[in-house]
C-alpha cells in the first residue's frame, strides 16, 4: 500500500551527516512537513536549521542512552515516520583480542538502540494513525566481511529484530522497512576502506521514498545491494516474508 510523505512528520536518527543528513534534506524537499533531527549533539544540526528553518527540529538522541530515546519520544509526539539510521562501525576481525568488547559496543548501539527506538516510538506511530518505521540494516546483515566482523554480527541481529518488528507492528497498522545499503560514500564508508567503490547517499533516500510507494519490506538502494537483493529475493519471499508458523 502506498504511503505518501507529503505533510508528514519524520524523525531521523544520525541526521547531522552522511545518509541521515541526505534523508532529512530529501524528505523535506519532497513534501515532509517537519523532520526531527535526532542526534547526540544538537549543535551539529544548526546548519540544517539555518537552511530549512522550523522544518528541522533538533532533538537529543544517543542510541546508547535509553533515557535520551524516551525523552525524544515525549517531544516528537506528532511523528509519522521514524527512520533509525544512526549506528556505529569499528574495524576488527573475529579473532582479534578485543572482539568481545567490540561486539558489546556494536550490539549496544546497533541492536539495543533499535529495540529501544521501536519500544519508544511504536505507541506514537499507532496513536497518530499508523505510520512507518524504517531501519538501516546494511547488506552485511546478509553477507559478512571479516574485516569488520562485530559490525556485521550486529547488523545481522538488527535485521532479525526488524523482521520481528514487521510482524508485530504490522498488527498495529505500522509499516516496517528494512533498508540494506552496500558501500555508501560517508565518513563510515571511508573508515571501512570503501571509498573507491562507494556510491552517493542520495540513492538510499530515493530508494526509501520509492519503497513507500509499494509494498516491499526489503530495500536495496545501490549497485552492490541490488546484486545481493536479486540473489536473496527467492529466500526473502519464500521464507523471511512468508507466513510460516513456529509450530
Amino acid at each position: 500500500m502506498s504511503y505518501d510523505i507529503n505533510n508528514k512528520v519524520v524523525l531521523v536518527t544520525g541526521a547531522n551527516r552522511g545518509i541521515g543528513k541526505v534523508i532529512l534534506e530529501f524528505f523535506i524537499e519532497h513534501g515532509a512537513a517537519k523532520v526531527y533531527a535526532a542526534v547526540r549533539n544538537i549543535d551539529s544540526v544548526k546548519p540544517l536549521v539555518d537552511k530549512y528553518g522550523q522544518k528541522v527540529v533538533p532533538v537529543t538522541v544517543d542510541l546508547g542512552d535509553d533515557a535520551s530515546i524516551y525523552e525524544a519520544a515525549k517531544i516528537a509526539k506528532d511523528v509519522n515516520i521514524v527512520i533509525n539510521n544512526a549506528g556505529v562501525l569499528k574495524l576488527g576481525e573475529v579473532l582479534n583480542e578485543n572482539i568481545i568488547e567490540s561486539l558489546e559496543f556494536h550490539i549496544r548501539i546497533n541492536v539495543y538502540g533499535l529495540v529501544t527506538m521501536a519500544k519508544a516510538f511504536a505507541p506514537i506511530l499507532e496513536m497518530n494513525g499508523s505510520g512507518v518505521f524504517c531501519q538501516l540494516n546494511s547488506v552485511v546483515s546478509m553477507k559478512t566481511f571479516p574485516d569488520f566482523s562485530a559490525y556485521c554480527a550486529s547488523k545481522a541481529a538488527s535485521y532479525s529484530i526488524t523482521q520481528s518488528l514487521k510482524e508485530l507492528l504490522g498488527k498495529q497498522g505500522i509499516r516496517v522497512l528494512s533498508i540494506h545499503p552496500g558501500p555508501i560514500a560517508t565518513d563510515m564508508g571511508d573508515s571501512a576502506g570503501l571509498t573507491e567503490i562507494a556510491e552517493p547517499p542520495i540513492l538510499v533516500a530515493e530508494a526509501i521514498l520509492e519503497a513507500l510507494k509499494g509494498d516491499n519490506f526489503h530495500v536495496f538502494p545501490d549497485s552492490m545491494a541490488k546484486q545481493i537483493g536479486e540473489a536473496y529475493q527467492s529466500f526473502a519471499e519464500n521464507v523471511v516474508e512468508a507466513n510460516i508458523s513456529e509450530g
